[in-house]
């Protein structure tokens, strides 16, 4: 039986890819990337409906990488779609058995996805005649698998477009009852995310997988070079406690319930005052008290 690797996102393209492979007899194994940016809890669940094997791969430093200076650019916000592609398609070519499948549709995405990117994409990775889009591929040039047989031509697709009309009716004649809505799970995507880290990037472009870490949680402030990073409610005081490392400052009530302040300074000061007032602010509980106590401390344990 002949194998196939499909990247795997747990999306539905990506699932129509695999189940359609998985119909001409394929022996399908899923393939998904984890970073700063995404995780693999669709792929997990997805790959567990289809009863097929995952392999995990966390690329977060390489890709953090290429999202800080990509080669091709950046897309409407800040995720780098071409460069990602190129990168998960090289890593995966480092574990290929036969050939790779992926969940790309010819035009869905402006991007990365017209016939020009996909051309480069496949040439930039080194896989050219063995790279597959099941869902595209009467549409594309014709692959190696399928000029020797391995994958029969006539049982793929010919899907273009953004309209996701014909996925959906396939997942209904699959009988697929779980997949995930079309919004995607990279925050590079997310357009109040990428604000956040160009700002950060524009002021410490030698950010680290921590620092994104903190983009994620919080009320975000910026006081010349100074971050200042406020929970919302307790459990993201407990996700900053964590997030914090060696050289950070920590801010809170000492008197009242109220949000754990984090001040990160990528340049010179401290700000503690104007965080305090910011965390007043955003506490109900000490609102229009007067003998209100603040506790600051500096992280100096802490290696992240």
């Amino acid at each position: 039986m002949a194998k196939v690797l499909v990247l795997f996102s747990g999306g539905l393209d990506s699932i129509l890819a695999a189940q359609l492979l998985k119909e001409q007899k394929l022996e399908v194994k899923a393939l998904c990337f984890k970073s700063c940016f995404f995780d693999e809890k669709k792929a997990k669940e997805a790959a567990k409906d289809l009863n097929i094997p995952l392999k995990i791969i966390d690329f977060s430093k390489k890709h953090l990488e290429i999202v800080k200076s990509p080669k091709y650019g950046y897309g409407k916000n800040m995720n780098p779609c071409i460069d990602c592609h190129i990168l998960m398609l090289k890593e995966a070519k480092k574990i290929m058995k036969s050939f790779i499948a992926t969940g790309e549709v010819l035009g869905e995405r402006p991007m990365s996805q017209n016939k020009n990117s996909l051309k480069k994409i496949e040439k930039e990775s080194s896989l050219k005649g063995y790279l597959l889009r099941p869902l595209s591929a009467k549409l594309l040039d014709i692959t190696i698998p399928e000029k020797n047989g391995i994958v029969k031509r006539e049982k793929l697709l010919d899907i273009s477009g953004r309209s996701r009309k014909r996925q959906i009716a396939l997942a209904k004649k699959f009988n697929l009852k779980r997949y995930p809505s079309p919004s995607g799970g990279c925050l590079l995507t997310d357009p109040e995310f990428s604000k956040k880290l160009k700002k950060l990037s524009n002021v410490f472009p030698g950010y680290k997988e921590n620092d994104i870490e903190l983009l994620k949680v919080g009320r975000h402030f910026w006081k010349s070079k100074l971050k200042i990073v406020i929970g919302r409610n307790e459990e993201e005081n407990k996700r900053i406690k964590k997030i914090a490392r060696k050289g950070d400052i920590l801010v809170e009530i000492k008197n009242y319930p109220g949000p754990l302040t984090l001040i990160r300074p990528y340049g010179k000061g401290k700000c503690v005052e104007y965080a305090e007032k910011l965390t007043k602010r955003y506490s109900a509980k000490s609102k229009g008290k007067k003998d209100i106590k603040f506790k600051s401390w500096e992280i100096r344990t802490r290696l992240f």
